[in-house]
């Protein structure tokens, strides 16, 4: 399972928010230049950060992005969700097409488990884990 790379962006984001915003609100153009994330699609990813109150925009000579709630608050599925990742996929591993109950592939159901523990992570596992480099155990 990889994540697209609007929630990889989405968590880089987030995390550079965490890591450089403490002492300053930080503008869309240095996160992208920072991060190399064109600048368009920093800035529609941010639009969804804030429509799902994981950040806040304030505009102006003072303006900027911060977090609206700790980073121990926001768990990675918070994110994900707010950047519209599919959590629940049913795309099969061997490429074969959908793969569900009624139409099974060779894997199938041996993925179930790791795909609950990935879900069961992204759950639990905090933006402050993130930073932080933690390792989250399932």
């Amino acid at each position: 399972m990889k994540l697209n790379n609007t929630s990889q962006y989405a968590i880089r984001i987030v995390t550079f928010i965490v890591q450089n915003g403490s002492q300053k609100k930080c503008i869309a153009k240095d996160i992208s230049e920072q991060l190399s994330i064109p600048y368009k699609y920093l800035t529609k990813i941010m639009s969804q950060l804030v429509d799902a109150n994981i950040i806040s925009s304030s505009k102006g000579r003072e303006g900027g992005y911060t977090l609206t709630k700790e980073p121990n608050e926001i768990k990675l599925v918070d994110i994900l969700e707010a950047v519209k990742e599919c959590l629940h996929q049913t795309d099969c591993l061997l490429g074969i097409g959908a793969c569900n109950e009624a139409k099974k592939c060779a894997l199938h159901d041996q993925w179930l488990s790791p795909k609950k523990a990935i879900l069961t992570m992204f759950k639990n596992t905090t933006l402050e884990e993130i930073v932080q480099g933690k390792i989250i155990s399932l």
